[in-house]
């Protein structure tokens, strides 16, 4: 499985960590995102990983064959039934069985399927005795089952059963890291000699992916075969997909190339591109340009360099503070990470994007959290959502602020208008959401 994103790192680890449990796991998305793989990646890291894995697509089998294939069926049970036949869950005894498109099971189907994962003994059809197996449930779907619920189309009981453990496979657009990465493992196994130009690769960025990870496989096998030249560039890309871009993207593919007149221009565009394609993780824009992460976060501070700069074409230096600038600041921080746990950590110094903090045990890079703090001065206390953007063995860690109300960033905004004394000027939100935090 090809994954460079944090948020698909992130559901790996979570997959493997599952692994270990029986419990039934239901795995969501959209078509195409790579549910079965996930599916694939629990039972490979789990105890069953010696025993069989057998999947089965809900959705590709008519109605009066789904509990034939499940169950079994004895000779002479119906017309046609002239050997005996064991179901799935006796195949995979011992093992896991993948129910994919699970939404799709007809009534009949989910009754008898809620018994068996209730640890029941059953009969395959026509048969006179009970079989009782050792299965472990993976299923999918990319239905809203709760909905399906509410609207009586699926069991209730059966949907809390099969969900014992949830996970989410995030679509394709909401994964730049893995477009990049997936588009250029596809054209390698396609095409070994050809490769994606930069320009190219941000072209892919801009398109929606509502076909997910196999509407990106199709482009590159369709680019691989119709391009007579091994670069591949943005024209080639933009020809295959036919204009069908999200809004504005002729005008933003055309802002990511602006004119280069010096070394100077070439490296700020090639350290924003390098951001952007990172999904503004500076640690992973630092590795892929093999900069050192502080060489990195002072080239940001010095050329004033925000993740969304890159991407519209325009420098907002105009108007926004120097992102250098930091001020010692200590007041105690609460820290709930994504899985719940909770930490207090005591602040260094806050910026216009985050705050520097000293916390045991360490932080994980790329980590998204909570972070709350009461500002000095202020009887407001803040609950702002965070990235770890780099993290140190010795506890020291930068915490970037993301998807920060409103309210919220009036109230920050208007704190730093308040406090010049401290060296801080009046910001718009949008420069307290880009400013990098190093």
């Amino acid at each position: 499985m090809v994954v460079a994103d944090p948020k698909m790192l992130e559901l790996i680890e979570a997959a493997q960590n599952v692994a270990r449990h029986k419990a039934a796991v239901l795995i969501t998305g959209e078509t195409g995102v790579g549910k079965e793989l996930v599916a694939r990646i629990i039972h490979e890291h789990s105890p069953r990983r010696s025993g069989p894995w057998v999947d089965l697509n809900c959705a590709a089998l008519p109605e009066h064959l789904v509990e034939s294939e499940l169950f079994g069926y004895e000779k002479g049970a119906f017309s046609g039934a002239d050997n005996v036949k064991p179901g799935l869950f006796e195949v995979a005894n011992g093992g896991t069985l993948f129910l994919d498109e699970i939404g799709d099971l007809d009534p009949k189907s989910q009754v008898k399927l809620l018994r068996v994962l209730d640890g029941i003994p059953y009969y395959r059809l026509g048969g006179s005795r009970k079989i009782s197996v050792d299965v472990r449930l993976l299923a999918a779907t990319n239905r809203d089952l709760k909905s399906a619920v509410r609207e009586g189309s699926f069991r209730s009981d059966l949907y809390h059963r099969i969900s014992e453990l949830y996970l989410e496979v995030p679509p394709l657009r909401e994964r730049p890291e893995d477009i990049i990465a997936l588009a250029q493992h596809f054209l390698e196994r396609c095409r070994p000699e050809a490769h994606f130009t930069p320009e190219a690769l941000e072209s892919l960025l801009l398109f929606e992916w509502h076909g997910n990870v196999r509407e990106l496989r199709n482009l590159v096998l369709k680019l691989a075969i119709l391009s007579s030249h091994p670069e591949i560039d943005a024209q080639d890309v933009r020809d295959c997909l036919g204009g069908r871009g999200r809004p504005g993207s002729d005008a933003a593919a055309s802002a990511t190339t602006p004119e280069i007149n010096s070394i100077a221009q070439m490296e700020r565009h090639m350290i924003a591109r390098a951001l952007e394609e990172a999904g503004g993780n500076q640690r992973l824009a630092a590795e892929r340009l093999g900069m050192p992460r502080r060489t990195f976060c002072r080239k940001l501070s010095e050329m004033h360099i925000m993740l969304e700069e890159h991407h519209n074409g325009s420098t907002k230096a105009s108007r926004q503070p120097p992102l250098g600038r930091r001020k010692e600041l200590q007041i105690p921080v609460s820290i709930t990470t994504k899985a719940g746990r909770s930490f207090a950590a005591a602040s260094r110094n806050l910026s216009l994007g985050g705050l520097g903090l000293q916390i045991q045990p360490p932080l994980e890079s790329a980590e998204e959290l909570t972070v709350a703090f009461t500002l000095p001065g202020s009887r407001r206390r803040l609950e702002v959502q965070g990235v770890v953007a780099w993290s140190q063995a010795d506890g020291m860690a930068g915490i970037r602020f993301v998807r920060m109300g409103d309210s919220k960033i009036e109230v920050l905004n208007r704190w730093l208008g308040i406090n010049r004394e401290v060296g801080f000027e009046q910001v718009s939100a949008a420069d307290l959401l880009e400013a990098p935090v190093c």
